[in-house]
């Protein structure tokens, strides 16, 4: 039995990689992932909007009372030892590059274009395997196009692309009109792997302080259905790596998505429930499911289940039964048997018919 998969063109022990977050953000929760099995570990998001801020706050709290006196800045001692927020996570990046012996995929989210190559540039020299862009952004101009937005997408992948040579991987989020041509414009960008998707975490209303929240909730298997389909849709269509990511809470998770095409599986949220140990327990489910599916080896089953091997190819787009079903059957919304529903042979043939 081997589980290895090649992801970025990196060869992993097998295909379960934990994703960016908090239990990555530091140089002991990385070793401790890497203690728990991790293929591969892709570190805390950098964030150049966040650094920003960070360092706005600092100098704006260094000149309170600066107006006191013209020569009241040249009394502040020196911050001996201080390194500003990039500085400091770059450090721990490489410190943690020079401690693993699994790949370290850096993480990072900027808001400039000069952010964007300064940062990759910087965790390059850092020492990791492979780069993650985290491309969060939501636009919100009315005069601004989709086709403006995915040029700027575009440009952002082929500017790091050239300013680095370790393999990069973009993170999308899931509205994009054409994601099949958009991949492929990734790659002609130089992007080597792709990554679906990413989470957006809207806000909610607080009705007694009718204001605004942040919210987080971690996802759950439901959240996997989404990019399962668009992992079977562009695996053996676009010439990336895939990553899939979003909804793996259990091995029978990291299995579909291998099915679908998947070539590495990116787990957050189970591992922040469960901690870092839930990825022992996911690698042995996925030994014990290829087992007991006579599978040898993680390549046997890759893909086996995306679109282009298919016979029936509509599977995967047609809805319209599904909806049908639910709007005459409402007991299946709640997922509760009635009695009261059983539709006749009749019925049965006219939903799967459409």
């Amino acid at each position: 039995m081997t589980l290895e998969t090649t992801y970025l063109g990196l060869t992993l022990a097998h295909p379960i990689i934990a994703g960016a977050s908090p239990l990555s953000a530091t140089l002991d929760g990385i070793r401790r992932l890497e203690d728990a099995g991790a293929a591969a570990i892709v570190t805390a998001t950098l964030y150049e909007e966040e650094l920003v801020a960070q360092e706005e706050a600092l100098e704006a709290v260094a000149v309170v009372g600066a107006e006191s006196h013209p020569e009241v800045t040249s009394y502040l001692p020196p911050l001996r030892g201080y390194r500003n927020p990039r500085a400091a996570h770059v450090e721990t990046v490489r410190r943690a590059a020079e401690s693993v012996s699994v790949p370290l995929i850096a993480s990072l989210n900027a808001s400039t274009q000069e952010g964007w190559t300064r940062m990759a540039a910087e965790l390059e020299a850092a020492g990791v395997a492979a780069l993650e862009l985290n491309l969060h952004r939501v636009p919100t101009d009315p005069a601004e196009t989709s086709t403006h937005i995915e040029q700027q997408l575009l440009e952002t992948v082929r500017e790091v692309c050239a300013s680095v040579t370790v393999p990069v991987a973009v993170k999308l989020g899931p509205h994009f009109t054409a994601p099949v041509h958009l991949a492929h414009a990734l790659a002609e960008a130089g992007a080597e792997g792709l990554v679906l998707f990413n989470r957006f975490y809207e806000p909610d209303i607080d009705l007694e302080t009718t204001t605004f929240r942040p919210t987080l909730e971690s996802s759950t298997r439901e959240d996997i259905r989404l990019p399962l389909m668009w992992m079977a849709l562009l695996a053996g269509k676009v010439p990336l790596s895939l990553g899939a990511s979003g909804g793996v809470e259990e091995a029978a998770e990291v299995a579909k998505y291998l099915l679908a095409g998947a070539d590495a599986v990116l787990t957050v949220s189970a591992l922040l429930r469960h901690g870092p140990g839930h990825l022992t327990h996911l690698v042995g489910g996925l030994t014990e499911w290829l087992e007991g599916h006579g599978a040898a080896s993680v390549a046997e089953i890759r893909g086996r289940m995306s679109a282009h091997r298919l016979a029936h190819r509509e599977l995967l787009l047609r809805a319209q039964p599904t909806r049908t079903l639910l709007l005459e059957c409402p007991c299946q919304i709640s997922r509760k048997a009635s009695p009261e529903c059983k539709p006749s042979s009749a019925q049965r043939v006219r939903h799967l018919a459409g």
